[in-house]
């Protein structure tokens, strides 16, 4: 089946995302800010903890379904006298709920600035190493 993927997802993360089967996590890099930014509530998604200049054929990863997501815009102005200075800064919030573990069988798409896609078929739990 074809996903979407989020790339470079810390150990923690996945971890986490293992042992719960609801987690919120929040997409701030550039690669997964431009893949997520079109992902909707309801799509489903594969995460790896591999960065994506080793994603290959093989790669093991999570497949999860997003069940909500937002966009939000943190904004912080500094200053003094002289001068003031203003930074904004875009995330992803996707509270995503996980189905299960996947191997990519194909990388479709991994150029910068555009979705990273993949072809991942489920695995079972004795296939999973």
């Amino acid at each position: 089946m074809e996903y979407v993927a989020l790339t470079g997802i810390s150990d923690l993360v996945m971890s986490e995302l293992k042992n719960h089967q609801l987690r919120t996590i929040e997409i701030r890099t550039p690669q997964n800010f431009f893949t997520a930014l079109n992902v909707n509530a309801g799509d489903t998604v594969f995460l790896t903890h591999t960065s994506i200049q080793d994603l290959t054929r093989g790669t093991t990863g999570l497949i999860a379904k997003v069940v909500k997501h937002q966009l939000s815009t943190h904004r912080t102005i500094t200053g003094n006298d002289m001068f003031f200075e203003e930074h904004e800064t875009m995330m992803i919030r996707l509270q995503l709920q996980t189905k299960g573990i996947a191997r990519i069988s194909k990388v479709l798409s991994s150029e910068v600035g555009k979705e990273t896609r993949v072809v991942a078929e489920d695995m079972c739990f004795y296939e999973a190493r």
